[in-house]
């Protein structure tokens, strides 16, 4: 049997975080630092996602340009977005990361390094889940960070015969759905390690089926 790599369909990645890349804690910057992959293995079922989405911001009310992010809904928009992606076949990879307990300067001083270290290391340490991957991310930073960006995660990651990224493209989230779909997952998942939140866990128990692994990086 072929596996799922080397038949027709490409496994795409929809990749967002929560939280920021500061470490002025005392200025309000986040301890908990999330990275969510979303993993779809049939272009197909990302696009069936992506129409439920669009139909649910219809359902609610919501214009077609309206983007959903996870620090900007309330708990009602929250739990009608997972219990409406709930029902699709995905996967999601996280990293979530205590800021508060990093020694290295560079990541600490540069959050750029902090960032594409981050995505490299959810990348890598995917257990065969990710490989020849379609990747699109949030088209966050300027030109030349994007370039240097991804040809520091190819270099990383496309060596000794594995090919981890087929294609990476910045994309920006507000024409995205299914990046929208990462930064609520990225979201939900920051929120059950914010203990102060009554909605803490609720989010993550709905889309726990779709978490394939939620890697506390030490």
């Amino acid at each position: 049997m072929l596996s799922k790599h080397t038949q027709n369909s490409q496994t795409l990645v929809f990749i967002d975080d929560s939280g920021d890349a500061g470490f002025k804690f005392e200025r309000g910057s986040s301890k908990i630092f999330v990275i969510a992959a979303v993993i779809f293995d049939d272009p197909l079922e990302a696009e069936k996602v992506a129409v439920a989405i669009k139909e649910f911001r219809r359902s609610i009310g919501f214009p077609d340009t309206m983007e959903f992010k996870f620090n900007k809904s309330n708990k009602k928009v929250r739990l009608g977005f997972m219990n409406t992606i709930n029902v699709f076949a995905f996967k999601v990879r996280t990293l979530v990361i205590d800021k508060t307990i990093l020694h290295s300067d560079e990541l600490k001083n540069d959050k750029n390094s902090f960032y594409s270290y981050s995505i490299k290391m959810l990348l890598k340490h995917s257990d065969m889940s990710i490989l020849e991957a379609k990747i699109k991310l949030d088209g966050s930073g300027d030109r030349a960070f994007r370039r240097n960006f991804s040809s520091y995660l190819r270099k990383s990651l496309n060596s000794n015969g594995i090919k981890v990224i087929s294609n990476l493209k910045f994309s920006d989230s507000k024409d995205n759905v299914l990046i929208q779909l990462a930064d609520m997952i990225a979201g939900s998942i920051r929120r059950s390690y914010e203990g102060n939140k009554q909605d803490g866990i609720i989010y993550k128990k709905i889309i726990r089926k779709h978490i394939e692994d939620e890697w506390r990086f030490k």
